[in-house]
């Protein structure tokens, strides 16, 4: 007998849709058919949509800050909030701060992280000081190990790399298959702006947008292309945010190169307007990330690199601070510039439903994209496929039911997140996650997280297929 049976579901995956049942068993999919037989337990999915679990390949949580910075998410909280948001796999970093080995920093992680996730989880490598233990030992192994992808900074006075060390980096991703994402903004263009803005008393949190125009990134990501080609590796440029950079990754793409691209709710949910506040005020904090959103020439940008494939994964970023809280947003120093902001918003919980609403339920993209931006193109590039990321036999039972005619009004008290706020207070979506199924289970039924803080495991990884396995 099996386990769970879904019946009358709508199965979306990313190449198509059946209407079918779901059988069940030992937390995987064992048939899809038109009478799957009996079950233990069944669920009615009439009306619904049945949708591969989301995966987050893009989130921060429980981040060593500094400065007395404290992140509001730790592993418990954001992956509640995932849940609740239809996502059954989140894929946070590893941060290696300057002076620490690699392997402590994957190790302090997990400790940080065991027992406390209502989904699966993988870590991405944050790379901030690459020695030659580091590149010659310490990453190889790692990698082996399943930890096959990992960032570089061009950008922050603690992690930027300079070009000498983006090529070492690149190189060593090269020979051992490891994905590299590149956070692609220019360090001394954004110091030199910071300074000048400073200088003429623009210190508002609307001038952190003003600081990094679209420019810093469209140089930063350029280089960071021409590094891929000259040293034959894949790269993944995140958070993209408007049509600049956007044409850097148009042009590799068309050349044939091996670069791919994220993008995120903010840039197609908010401008730099809101950076503004109420009236040039310290309001505006909240919307403080980088890069910034920008205008709404942008956000139609964005849109077109959503449908043409410009894009290959859609992600949150969530890199959450407490508004109203001197180790947050309002960290000492904060409301004298907008450089002493901490920067990342909240957004696990929300980017399936924005994307749901603004592409789907507006009609800018189908459901199978839907599916494939954020699902099935992470899986794949992460090297989580075809556990992850599709409904399909053999594959984790994963599936996240979705109600495509709910309309919900956004708000922080909707949030299963530990934030004090939401940037998208008040946004009106239509589509929203019913019920998150991990590995069999349901983890999160119509507001209520039912899975326990143990229920996600740890996933180790292959090699991405952008390798070509």
């Amino acid at each position: 007998m099996l386990d769970l049976a879904i019946r009358n579901a709508e199965i979306v995956t990313a190449a198509d849709r059946i209407r079918a049942e779901i059988g069940i068993r030992d937390g995987r999919i064992v048939t899809i058919a038109e009478d799957v037989g009996e079950a233990a337990e069944e669920i009615d999915a009439a009306g619904l949509l049945a949708l591969p679990g989301g995966i987050d390949a893009h989130v921060h949580l429980e981040q060593p800050q500094g400065g007395g910075v404290v992140m509001a998410d730790g592993f418990e909280s954001g992956t509640r909030s995932a849940a609740a948001g239809g996502n059954t796999t989140v894929m946070p970093f590893a941060l290696q701060q300057k002076g620490q080995s690699l392997r402590e920093a994957v190790q302090a992680y997990h400790e940080a992280a065991d027992g406390k996730c209502h989904v699966d989880t993988s870590f991405h490598l944050i790379i901030t000081d690459p020695t030659p233990q580091v590149l010659g030992q310490e990453l190889p192994a790692l990698v082996k190990a399943g930890y096959t992808s990992f960032k570089v900074f061009m950008t922050y006075d603690d992690m930027v790399l300079n070009d000498a060390e983006l090529l070492e980096v690149f190189d060593v991703a090269r020979r051992e298959k490891a994905m590299v994402m590149v956070h692609a903004e220019g360090y001394d263009a954004i110091r030199y702006m910071a300074k000048r803005l400073e200088e003429a008393g623009r210190t508002a949190p609307y001038y952190h947008a003003e600081s990094r125009p679209q420019s810093v990134e469209r140089e930063a990501t350029h280089r960071a292309i021409s590094h891929a080609e000259l040293t034959d590796v894949p790269i993944t440029i995140v958070h993209v945010s408007g049509r600049d950079p956007m044409e850097q990754i148009q042009w590799a793409k068309r050349r044939g190169m091996n670069v791919w691209a994220e993008t995120c709710p903010q840039y197609i949910a908010l401008t730099a307007d809101d950076l503004k506040g109420l009236n040039m005020d310290f309001e505006g904090a909240k919307y403080v990330c980088s890069p910034p959103p920008r205008d709404s020439d942008s956000q139609k940008a964005i849109w077109e690199g959503l449908r043409d494939g410009t894009f290959d994964i859609f992600s949150s970023d969530h890199c959450p601070f407490r508004f109203e809280d001197p180790k947050g947003k309002d960290v000492e120093g904060a409301r004298t510039s907008f450089r002493w902001v901490p920067n990342g918003i909240p957004g696990i919980e929300t980017r399936m439903p924005i994307l749901f609403s603004e592409g789907v339920s507006k009609g800018r993209i189908g459901l199978e994209r839907f599916v494939a931006l954020t699902a099935t193109n992470p899986a794949k590039l992460f090297g989580l496929y075809p556990r992850k990321g599709t409904i399909a036999v053999g594959a984790d039972a994963d599936i996240t039911l979705w109600d495509p005619s709910r309309e919900v009004t956004i708000s922080q008290s909707l949030m299963h997140h530990d934030c004090d706020y939401t940037p998208y207070e008040g946004l009106e979506v239509k589509g929203w996650p019913v019920r998150t199924i991990l590995r069999g289970k349901t983890i999160f039924a119509e507001g209520e997280v039912t899975g326990g803080r143990d229920a996600g495991v740890y996933l180790e990884r292959g090699t991405s297929q952008a390798f070509g396995g």
